[in-house]
């Protein structure tokens, strides 16, 4: 895959439009999906730029159960990394690359260098307080909605067939593989879904979008 030229990253971040000194030291790198970029409790090497890809970022218990806490698409920032860098502190999660993944890490000198251009501490409060927003978004869902509500809304907006695993599922919703199969099957035996091998063909939608509203009162 060719590299990606700084003309692409300052489209993606043009908040770094004013650092030209600092963006041409920047050298993209693209990595295979699987490829972890950081993990807990590792010193943060630096601000990530995705310039194409994504990063999927994720907090695992000692039982080995993880958690989905948001992706990183290209000109999107990633929380962990930014609160890691504003706090000189542990990263506090795991990111990995879900696709062929190309990306430039602004290194923790200069990204306190940038934060003193105003334009780019506005980028950076912005994007950190929309992803404030979607992890509260979160531990509402986890804390307030049923299992089986979150799971049937898991489901929808992905065509008639929907390509995954149980463990997938279990990794997005934050549970274990079998709390997801049990629901599956039982969406199965009510004639919402058809269960196969990596994929769940969905059979009733409407009753599905009925368990994802959750129980009326």
């Amino acid at each position: 895959m060719p590299e990606t030229s700084p003309p692409d990253l300052l489209t993606l971040y043009p908040a770094l439009a004013a650092l030209p000194s600092l963006v041409a030291r920047l050298t993209p790198m693209t990595v295979p999906p699987g490829t972890r970029l950081f993990r807990e409790n590792d010193p943060c090497q630096g601000f990530p730029l995705v310039l194409a890809g994504e990063v999927r970022v994720s907090r695992a218990a000692p039982n080995g159960r993880e958690l989905e806490l948001y992706r990183v698409a290209p000109g999107e920032m990633c929380l962990v990394s930014s609160a890691g860098l504003f706090a000189q502190q542990p990263l506090t999660a795991r990111g990995v690359a879900t696709s062929d993944t190309t990306l430039c890490l602004l290194p923790p000198a200069d990204f306190q260098t940038a934060l003193a251009d105003p334009d780019f501490r506005q980028f950076v409060l912005g994007l950190f307080a929309a992803r404030m927003a979607d992890l509260t978004g979160l531990i509402e869902a986890i804390a307030f909605q049923r299992l089986d509500s979150r799971l049937a809304a898991a489901l929808l907006g992905h065509g008639p067939t929907l390509k995954t695993t149980h463990q997938a599922l279990a990794d997005e919703l934050g549970t274990v593989r079998e709390i997801v199969t049990r629901l599956l099957h039982r969406f199965e035996r009510d004639g919402l879904v058809e269960l196969s091998r990596e994929s769940i063909a969905i059979r009733d939608s409407a009753g599905l979008r009925a368990i994802a509203a959750g129980p009326t009162a």
